[in-house]
């Protein structure tokens, strides 16, 4: 189980868990327990381990119980000489503790319950050595006093300045290196953080390895090699900026360690030292780069969730703040487990306290009469207290200290799936949602393995397993069968619901209200300003009782989640209508021997994997200006380009020479098309005016004058006309030629005029032609109805102007790039920018398959870019000026790319 990565248990006793909540662990020293002082025989042998609000004595016999005296519980500290009877042997000095309560645990080397004894008690203790018995003593005196002092506050001012003139005394033993040709790089004071306890100590980092060495001595020094790690985060940790997590694995959900530090500045250097060790870190992980894989079925819902949580400051290793996953499954008494029926599952659009319309009623009136700062639910879904409920069994020790020695009562353990479902929708302070473990593979949470005496029931039965739902025939089954609901096409479907609660756009404000997901102002980050309280009782006591409720994640999103691609939403013959959306062929004749069946969302794949092998077969200079667009005939024999230098030219790709040059007016032409009737060139230009040139005549069919500034780039679909304009207009055209020789004009009947509020320099339809995407000069991408021409979504994406902009095969995304050297993602259903990648240089131009993109740079370059990553996979050197269009087939595996260096460019993929 992950929740023991940084735990597992060993046959040492003692743990940091015997400690109070708060409480630091000193020092120990070799010592004998003297229970008879006349008698030498009656000496336990131990350790005597020094700590900020307590004395502990470990023994080193299984069969003796730990001893731990309560410093405020203490009398008299004393130190006795030592004896120098010449008769008798002499006896070594000691440390006498009269005390009002011992509290023994492990009785028997037996998990349970601790036993409290009360009456005045003097223990003896004799520390191997002599020497230093009488500082040890000098410092037990100082510590009791701070656990004498009236004050919380004082208290732990007293203990934070020991604790704090200790490390400053010590140093990290660079002996501890591994390589004596290691350079170290920083060195400071932290603590290791762990579920409920910290320990203090030194972390250095080097050029190879991160260590960390406990004040204690317990456990010994640990190392990390920096090449190793995988991923670190920044952690919110008691409400302020000093945590650091670090994994070395990609998808585990427990960290290799957690470190707390004194300073945001020395947390903040070492993170940014050890991020120069992970290829692309800084970038790379991101809610929105996630989000785009889980979309695209890259990650599952469960790495997903575990993302999200890590990126929202969840960790194992803070049970204030430990991973929260949802309830998915709603049935736990029916016998068959049946994921096709959608009654099986929770609903995700509604908080737990929002299931049951009863007991929301009664919430929402108390709620309306409540003063402010008002909530609906007192209680939280996840708390440290709740995560034991849930890990009792694996975690018996964890529970004993977080309930100060105790178990919960017998009938309010975790006892069985139904009741505990059953309780988070009827309960009156119950909203607790799942953890990681219901989802995993590790069924030991479910089962008492350990034979913890955990009570018995008021009807006599005792804690054992927990009891599962009768679909499940035993815990590992239950898991898997959970871990396929979580998967499922149900909560893929609607996972983004629950996500829009919990980590996004409903987690606070009046998206809050109105989806009834209102908790106490305590949980919410932010919510209080801790420093800002004078009183230092009352600053504790605040920050005990955040801690210890529950912490609402750190906000992740703003605006509503995207829903997850499925499988149902997919067509996978979508692609068939790619090219001729954008006024280009169907993809099926490109290739002299390839069929429509051919086209599959398989072979796309294929080629977008083959990619990185793009290969240069030809280049040709056959324009005096920059190269603005490309479009192929349908038997792929014949090139058109367009140029700035006003001219329409036709390449003969078997002749390797151009046939044709057109010229229109004077000015420049910014792209062309190919009609679907493959008979038919469009060219937009800078007079304003759209040409239709006749491939079969040799000549100009047809001028559209359209707009009142150039004609910036155009889309077709279904004999609709769109064109972008540097006039701030998309104009849509239905135009007529059908049933007439291809020599005679059309007629074009403006159908609509989209508004904009700067220049249009980009547009693309999706493959459905449903959807219009428009580019502008200020930066803006507007999503539009293409039957009701009414605006979708409008995101101001970029600094400058947008160069280019497309809709992904599957119509869920748009990507655009532009003169701010961004690449950007946004989500079509509801506007959300999932990706933002700055890339070395302005891209100009580009294709996608939704995932990868090939674009072209202002240095001539050819980049192929992983936009889920968020990595450069190849760069392709190509044009000696920037790459100003770019046409691609699949199918066939052919790219033609054209430049400012006024060549057009061949490339074929190399399977």
């Amino acid at each position: 189980m992950a929740f023991f990565k940084t735990q597992e248990r060993t046959k040492e006793r003692f743990s940091l868990l015997l400690l109070d909540l708060e409480e630091y662990y000193f020092e120990q020293y070799t010592a004998y327990h003297v229970t008879s002082p006349s008698i030498k025989e009656n000496k336990i042998r131990g350790s005597f381990k020094v700590c900020s609000r307590s004395i502990i004595f470990d023994p080193d016999g299984l069969a003796e119980p730990i001893i731990k005296i309560p410093l405020r519980d203490c009398q008299r500290i004393e130190f006795v000489e030592k004896e120098n009877n010449p008769f008798n042997e002499p006896r070594p000095p000691a440390i006498t503790v009269s005390c009002e309560q011992v509290i023994f645990i492990k009785e028997s080397n037996v998990i349970a319950p601790y036993r409290n004894e009360r009456g005045s008690k003097k223990l003896t203790f004799e520390l191997e050595g002599w020497s230093k018995t009488e500082d040890v003593v000098q410092t037990l005196l100082q510590l009791h006093r701070a656990s004498c002092l009236d004050k919380l506050g004082d208290q732990t001012a007293m203990i934070a300045a020991n604790l704090q003139s200790r490390l400053a005394r010590s140093s990290f033993d660079k002996n501890c290196f591994q390589s004596v040709a290691e350079k170290p790089h920083m060195e400071c004071p932290v603590e290791m953080v762990m579920p409920l306890v910290s320990n203090p100590g030194h972390v250095c980092v080097t050029n190879e390895n991160l260590y960390f060495q406990p004040l204690n001595g317990h456990p010994h020094v640990i190392q990390i090699k920096l090449n190793e790690v995988r991923r670190i985060y920044k952690r919110r940790h008691g409400l302020r900026p000093l945590g650091l997590e670090v994994f070395c694995t990609e998808n585990n959900l427990c960290s290799d360690i957690y470190l707390k530090f004194y300073y945001p500045a020395d947390r903040d250097e070492i993170y940014y030292y050890i991020a120069t060790f992970l290829e692309n870190h800084i970038k790379e992980h991101t809610a929105e780069s996630y989000m785009l894989q889980w979309q695209r079925g890259h990650l599952s819902n469960y790495e997903y969730l575990l993302h999200l949580n890590n990126l929202a400051d969840r960790s194992c290793n803070d049970l204030s703040q430990y991973p929260v996953f949802p309830w998915v499954i709603a049935d736990y008494t029916s016998t068959q487990f049946d994921l096709a029926n959608s009654d099986t599952f929770r609903d995700l659009s509604k908080p737990i306290g929002a299931l049951n319309q009863e007991r929301l009623d009664r919430l929402l009136a108390r709620y309306g009469g409540m003063p402010e700062p008002r909530f609906i639910y007192g209680s939280h879904y996840s708390s440290p207290g709740y995560v034991l409920f849930y890990l009792v069994r694996v975690a018996p020790e964890h529970m004993l200290c977080l309930q100060n020695g105790r178990f919960d009562h017998a009938d309010r353990m975790f006892n069985s799936i139904s009741e505990t479902w059953k309780n988070c929708l009827e309960g009156a302070t119950d909203f607790k949602e799942l953890i990681p473990e219901f989802y995993g593979n590790d069924s030991s949470f479910l089962e008492n393995r350990l034979s913890l005496d955990l009570g018995r029931k008021q009807n006599g039965t005792l804690v054992g397993d927990v009891l599962l739902p009768p679909w499940a025939s035993d815990a590992s089954d239950f898991l898997k069968k959970h871990r396929l609901a979580l998967e499922s096409q149900y909560v893929s479907e609607h996972l983004h619901e629950w996500i829009d609660l919990v980590f996004g756009f409903k987690q606070r404000g009046s998206e809050a209200v109105e989806a009834h997901n209102v908790f106490h102002p305590l949980t919410y980050e932010g919510g209080m300003d801790c420093d800002s309280i004078e009183d230092t009782d009352q600053r504790i006591a605040m920050l005990t009782q955040i801690l210890e409720f529950g912490q609402t994640p750190k906000q992740l999103f703003t605006s509503p989640h995207p829903q997850r691609i499925t499988p149902l939403f997919q067509n996978l013959t979508r692609s068939s209508s790619v090219n001729s959306a954008a006024g280009e062929l169907s993809p099926v004749s490109l290739c002299e021997d390839s069929s429509f069946e051919d086209l599959t969302e398989e072979s796309r794949r294929m080629a977008w994997a083959n990619m990185a092998t793009l290969k240069r077969i030809s280049s040709h200079k056959i324009h005096k200006e920059a190269v603005t667009g490309i479009a192929v005939t349908r038997d792929g024999a014949s090139i058109f380009s367009t140029s700035q230098d006003s001219t329409l030219k036709m390449f003969s790709k078997e002749l390797k020479e151009f046939q044709r040059s057109v010229s229109f007016s004077n000015m420049a032409l910014s792209s062309c098309l190919m009609l679907a009737d493959g008979k038919t060139v469009l060219c937009s230009s800078w007079d304003n005016n759209v040409y239709f040139y006749s491939i079969p005549y040799g000549r100009r069919q047809d001028t559209l004058m359209g707009h009142d500034d150039a004609v910036s780039e155009m889309c077709w679909f279904d004999d609709r006309l769109y064109t972008a304009s540097w006039d701030s207009t998309v104009k849509v055209w239905q135009c007529s030629s059908k049933n007439q020789p291809s020599n005679k004009k059309n007629t074009f009947e403006l159908l609509a005029e989209l508004e904009h509020d700067a220049g249009v320099n980009t547009v693309a339809l999706n493959p459905a032609g449903t959807l219009l995407a428009s580019g502008c000069k200020d930066g803006t991408v507007t999503i539009w109805d293409t039957s009701s021409y009414q605006t979708l979504q409008q995101v101001h994406c970029h600094a400058g102007t947008i160069h280019h902009s497309a809709f992904s095969p599957d119509s869920r995304h748009v990507l655009s790039v532009g003169d701010d050297c961004y690449m950007k993602v946004m989500d079509v259903q509801t506007g959300m920018m999932i990706s933002s990648v700055k890339a070395e240089e302005e891209q100009r131009c580009f294709c996608w398959d939704g995932s990868s993109v090939l674009c072209g740079g202002r240095s001539g370059n050819l980049l192929l870019w992983d936009l889920l990553s968020n990595t450069v996979i190849s760069r392709i050197p190509a044009h000696s000026g920037a790459v100003t269009a770019m046409w691609m087939n699949e199918l066939c595996n052919k790219v033609i790319t054209g430049g400012e260096d006024k060549q057009i460019m061949f490339w074929r993929l190399q399977s």
